[in-house]
């Protein structure tokens, strides 16, 4: 029961010249003052077509495009199916990320040198079957040389912005030593929730419901429980409470908080919660930030 995010590798192209003119008036014969003039207004560049626009730097239509077919591709290679406006909005989020990550990433100084960006160019067209093969991957997602070099750099931005960001999360939080009795029906749990209200032993009776783990759980932080139903019963729990029947897609619980407090999490815990600090961290940006979405 846990979330996972969906890697997007990305690129982007920003268009940020613009010019300026002035004019200069050759005195004439009789010495008088010359005319006030205006500075002619500097034409605007032509932005990209483009499906956001995240501060200032565009996603690209075609960027978006290249990278929609890839999410597409994967999707189909795990056997998934997926809607063409989910598959649009998953892209579309992780792009927008990407782009919020790197521009972070930046603001603290962390750069690439052109030797870093060739050492993870060479690592690339290594990996893809040699630079004749990277090269024709690139033309076929709509990439010249310069556009895939500044993909290669957003995406080397937002890694890094990344893990400086899931680096920080606790690695002790407080969580429940957790326990359940699971039943496949609801007439079941029923009849268990009557033999602990009748003081019943809740670990002989998890164990009758399940012979391997005994219903032990482990240490559950906040945000581990893809539930919500669940993840709101059982921290409501204090040590030694049981909930009533919880019913969810796994089948009808009862848990049982059998301790509680601040406890190191378990690695697959810990990646829960780094996740999770990932997620605020892009909603906060997000909610501060100024995005764009073509219409």
């Amino acid at each position: 029961m846990r979330r996972k995010p969906h890697p997007v590798f990305i690129s982007f192209l920003i268009f940020v010249l613009g010019l300026s003119a002035c004019s200069a008036f050759a005195p004439t014969s009789t010495p008088t003052p010359a005319p006030p003039t205006s500075t002619p207004v500097p034409p605007t560049a032509t932005p990209p077509p483009s499906v956001a626009k995240v501060n200032g730097e565009y996603i690209t239509l075609a960027e978006f495009q290249a990278e929609l077919a890839r999410y597409k591709l994967a999707q189909t290679s795990l056997g998934l199916a997926v809607s063409e406006e989910d598959a649009n909005k998953a892209v579309l989020e992780d792009m927008i990320a990407q782009v919020l990550l790197s521009q972070a990433a930046r603001e603290a100084n962390f750069t690439l040198t052109e030797s870093d960006l060739k050492s993870r160019s060479d690592s690339l067209a290594e990996s893809v079957g040699g630079a004749e093969a990277l090269s024709a991957w690139q033309s076929a997602h709509g990439y010249d040389a310069s556009s895939f070099q500044i993909a290669l750099k957003r995406s080397a931005e937002a890694a890094w912005m990344r893990d400086k960001i899931v680096a920080d999360a606790p690695t002790s939080v407080e969580q429940i030593h957790l326990r359940q009795i699971l039943t496949y029906n609801e007439a079941d749990a029923r009849a268990a929730l009557e033999q602990l209200q009748g003081g019943a032993n809740f670990e002989e009776l998890a164990a009758l419901y399940d012979t391997i783990t005994f219903g032990e759980l482990g240490w559950v932080p906040r945000g581990y429980l893809l539930d919500s139903k669940a993840e709101e019963a059982v921290f409501a729990l204090q040590a030694g409470q049981y909930s009533q029947i919880i019913a969810t897609e796994a089948g009808f619980h009862i848990f049982k908080a059998v301790e509680r407090g601040e406890h190191p999490l378990s690695p697959d815990a810990l990646l829960t919660v780094q996740e999770q600090a990932l997620r605020d961290w892009v909603a906060e940006q997000r909610a501060q930030g100024e995005i764009i979405l073509a219409p």
